[in-house]
């Protein structure tokens, strides 16, 4: 069975998710060459740091810092009852996150790079901290991804039975599913302290709860002050987004754009992905939501790969350096 088990996990990792990605990637090439003013767009992307509206591109590369910055703050403040940190030490422990996600499903790496900077005795606890923070901004993705489809769906001048290309009634049970699921993690985050109960009164699982019962020490201070931090990060993240749609000339209003880019992080959390498949599939979708509003396909691209780059390959490369450091670090004190 475990052996079965790993046998498809190869075949998803090695052959199905390269195939996936290289069939985005193909559909995206066609849309690209189909675009009007195709060489125009080409342009944009090539003096988006040097052009006329290279300052909003600088203000883009400049966010990544707070964006990155709310996040250490809020794995400060998770770790805190644990092991205590400085702000600097918790967005090293960030950056080293980022690098080891890049590559795993879904990003689940990123709780190994963290607990680089945690002691070896806290290390799975502080495991279930992440998580929990992970939680917090997935609960501020589902609530601003619900606005964001209510917006369109009752905003729409469209005919009221297609808008983006869907039928209205596809939206709502999307919004009902996402409703119920938000509803439903909100109460998970709240009652921690109820499933710690309920896993000690399981004879099997009893063993694992001296590795989750730092969760037991969550209250809504706490948690209320995550969902804050989460909110800010989640503001910062649209408006690089937003802003790197208008320097490479992608026509949208702003209140257009928070929503759509809402609906995308949505459905972006809602799909699995994997290594080359993940960047497909954003642009797939970004091209999908955002066409609705501008034909400029190639700047939708440009825009879903920059922000990928930006906020994470630049924080990837940083905390590669970090981790190598602490190898050389530790090879050291062993010689």
């Amino acid at each position: 069975m475990i052996r079965a088990r790993k046998n498809i996990k190869i075949i998803f990792r090695y052959i199905l998710a390269p195939l996936l990605g290289a069939w985005l990637f193909y559909s995206l090439y066609k849309q690209i060459q189909e675009q009007p003013n195709l060489q125009q767009s080409l342009r944009l992307i090539k003096e988006a740091p040097f052009g006329h509206q290279a300052w909003q591109f600088w203000i883009v590369i400049a966010l990544v810092f707070v964006n990155w910055g709310f996040e250490a703050k809020k794995w400060q403040l998770l770790v805190k009852t644990l092991q205590p940190f400085n702000f600097f030490t918790a967005y090293k422990s960030v950056l080293s996150g980022v690098t080891l996600s890049l590559n795993t499903p879904n990003r689940i790496g990123e709780y190994g790079g963290r607990i680089l900077y945690v002691k070896d005795g806290n290390r799975i606890k502080a495991i279930s901290l992440s998580i929990a923070g992970s939680i917090s901004q997935l609960i501020i993705t589902l609530v601003m991804g619900c606005c964001g489809l209510m917006y369109i769906i009752y905003s729409s001048n469209d005919a009221p039975l297609l808008v983006m290309g869907l039928p209205v009634f596809w939206l709502k049970t999307l919004l009902f599913l996402s409703g119920c699921a938000t509803v439903i993690t909100i109460l998970f985050l709240f009652r921690l302290s109820w499933l710690i109960k309920l896993i000690e009164k399981i004879p099997a699982a009893a063993k694992y709860v001296q590795y989750i019962n730092v969760l037991d020490n969550f209250n809504a201070k706490l948690l209320l002050r995550l969902l804050y931090l989460s909110f800010l990060r989640y503001v910062v993240f649209v408006i690089q987004y937003i802003l790197l749609l208008h320097v490479l000339d992608v026509s949208i209003l702003w209140i257009n754009g928070f929503w759509i880019i809402s609906i995308l992080f949505l459905v972006l959390s809602i799909v699995p992905s994997i290594a080359i498949a993940d960047l497909g599939i954003r642009g797939k979708f970004s091209t999908e939501l955002l066409g609705f509003y501008s034909a400029n396909t190639i700047g939708i691209i440009g825009t879903t790969f920059g922000i990928w780059f930006i906020n994470l390959f630049i924080p990837a490369l940083a905390g590669s350096l970090l981790i190598l450091s602490i190898k050389i670090l530790k090879t050291n004190n062993k010689d």
